[in-house]
C-alpha cells in the first residue's frame, strides 16, 4: 500500500487537487509542504492532532514539511468557521505562543539538519508595500469568485470586514512566498480552508507557472458532530500545566465507542490491520482499544513514562484504589480553611471539578461526589485539616478524580 493510499485508507484526505499528481508526490518523497497553525494560545491542543500526525506521516516518507505560524495573518483574522471576527493580538503575545508551540510540535517533527522548516509569515507580511500588494497579487483575485467561498458566506450575515476580506489573499501569498523561497509544492490544512489553499495553488501557478497543489484534511469530529479536542471544562491542551498527562490519559480513554476505530485510524501509527480487529466491538469489548488509544496519544506527547503512569494510575483508581500519586492534584494552604476544615463544596471550586459554588452545590445534591470513598451530599459537609494533610480523593461520577493535600 503507497503512503497515499494509506492516507485514504485512514479516512484522513478529504480533498486533493491531481490526486494522481499529489499521490506521485507524497509517495515519492518529492513534496516540499507547508500547513498553518495559528499561535493563538501558548498551547497546541488535541485539535491540532490531525495535522501534526499527517506532518509527521509525510516527513517519514521523505517529504519536506514546512511549519508556518501564522504571525503576521493573526494581526488580521482567518473568518474560516467563524461567526465572528477572531479577538486581535500583539506582536509580543504572537511571538511568545508560537515560541512554545514550536517546542511541542518537536514531538512530531524532526527539525534537525533542516529535515524541517519553521516559519513564521510575520517576517514577510509585514513588510510588504500596500499598494505593490494591491498591483501585483489582488489583480489575480475576482471578488465574486471570493464572495462564493464559505469562509466568506458563514459571516455575510453578521458583517465581514474589509479587514478579514484580505485574508484569503493573504494566505494565499504565503504559498507563494514559500514557493519562491524554498520551492514549496504543496499546501495541507482543514478541509474548512480548502478555498483558501486553492488561492494559493492558483496564485502560484498563475505568477510561475510552475505546478502547486492543494490537499485538505478531514475534519474530525465526534459522534455528535463537534470538534474533537473540547471537554466540558474546556479545550485539551499539550502542555501538561494545563493538562495533566492523567487527564489527558483519561480523556481518550473516556472515547465514545463509535469514535474508537475513526480516532485510532487518523491519529495512532497503528497498522490498519491491529485496527481492524475493533471494527465490529462494542460496550465493555472495545476497553482495551480504548486503553492502547490513550496511551499511544498521551505517550506521542508526554512520553512513555508519563502514558505509562497515567494507565497505572487508572487501573488503580477504577480498581478500587485511590492513592495512586500520579492522578492530578492541588495543594491547599491554611488560608483555605474554614475553622480548620475545607468545605468540600470549596474543595470541588478549587480543583477545577466545579467552575463555581452552585454547579458544586448541584453535584452533590444530586449524589455525584466522594470523599475518600464516602458518598457526601450535605451542603454543609467539611474536610478536616488532618485529613487534607494525608491527602483526600475527591470523586466525581465514574471517572474523575483528584487528590486534594494541605501543603
Amino acid at each position: 500500500m503507497t503512503l497515499f493510499e494509506e492516507l485514504k485508507a485512514r479516512d484522513i484526505i478529504a480533498q486533493s487537487t491531481g490526486e494522481e499528481e499529489v499521490a506521485a508526490l507524497i509517495n515519492n518523497g518529492k513534496a516540499i509542504f507547508y500547513c498553518g497553525f495559528d499561535p493563538s494560545a501558548d498551547s497546541l491542543t488535541v485539535g491540532h492532532f490531525v495535522p501534526l500526525t499527517l506532518l509527521k506521516r509525510l516527513q517519514q516518507h521523505g517529504n519536506k514539511p514546512i511549519v508556518l505560524l501564522g504571525g503576521g495573518t493573526m494581526l488580521v483574522g482567518d473568518p474560516s468557521g467563524r461567526s465572528d471576527m477572531r479577538q486581535m493580538m500583539t506582536a509580543d503575545q504572537i511571538q511568545a505562543n508560537a515560541e512554545k508551540m514550536k517546542a511541542q510540535m518537536a514531538n512530531f517533527i524532526d527539525f534537525s539538519d533542516d529535515k524541517a522548516l519553521f516559519v513564521n509569515n510575520a517576517d514577510w507580511l509585514r513588510s510588504l508595500n500596500y499598494l505593490d500588494f494591491l498591483r501585483d497579487i489582488g489583480v489575480h483575485f475576482s471578488v465574486n469568485r471570493m464572495l462564493t467561498a464559505e469562509c466568506y458566506k458563514n459571516r455575510m450575515e453578521k458583517g465581514l470586514t474589509f479587514l478579514e476580506f484580505n485574508y484569503m489573499l493573504m494566505q494565499a501569498y504565503d504559498f507563494y512566498h514559500l514557493h519562491n523561497e524554498y520551492g514549496c509544492n504543496l499546501e495541507l490544512g482543514g478541509d474548512d480552508q480548502w478555498s483558501n489553499i486553492l488561492a494559493g495553488a492558483d496564485l502560484v501557478r498563475r505568477k510561475t507557472t510552475h505546478e502547486a497543489h492543494a490537499l485538505t484534511i478531514s475534519l474530525l469530529l465526534t459522534h455528535d458532530g463537534k470538534k474533537m479536542g473540547k471537554t466540558a471544562s474546556g479545550a485539551v491542551w499539550l502542555d501538561p500545566a494545563k493538562t495533566s498527562p492523567y487527564d489527558f490519559y483519561q480523556f481518550f480513554r473516556n472515547t465514545h465507542d463509535n469514535d474508537v476505530v475513526k480516532i485510532l485510524k487518523r491519529l495512532t501509527f497503528m497498522p490498519l490491520d491491529d485496527i481492524a480487529q475493533y471494527q465490529s466491538l462494542s460496550g465493555s469489548a472495545l476497553n482495551d482499544a480504548k486503553e492502547r488509544l490513550a496511551y499511544e496519544m498521551t505517550a506521542m506527547v508526554h512520553g512513555a513514562d508519563e502514558a505509562e503512569k497515567a494507565r497505572e494510575t487508572a487501573k488503580s483508581l477504577f480498581g478500587g484504589g485511590a492513592d495512586a500519586a500520579d492522578m492530578p492534584a492541588t495543594t491547599v494552604t491554611e488560608a483555605d480553611l474554614s475553622d480548620g476544615g475545607l468545605p468540600v463544596i470549596d474543595a470541588l471550586v478549587l480543583t477545577g471539578i466545579a467552575k463555581s459554588k452552585s454547579e458544586a452545590r448541584r453535584l452533590m445534591e444530586q449524589g455525584g461526589v466522594e470523599v475518600d470513598g464516602v458518598k457526601t451530599t450535605a451542603l454543609t459537609d467539611t474536610i478536616a485539616g488532618e485529613q487534607l494533610q494525608l491527602g483526600v480523593v475527591l470523586k466525581k461520577g465514574k471517572k474523575v478524580y483528584h487528590k486534594v493535600t494541605l501543603g
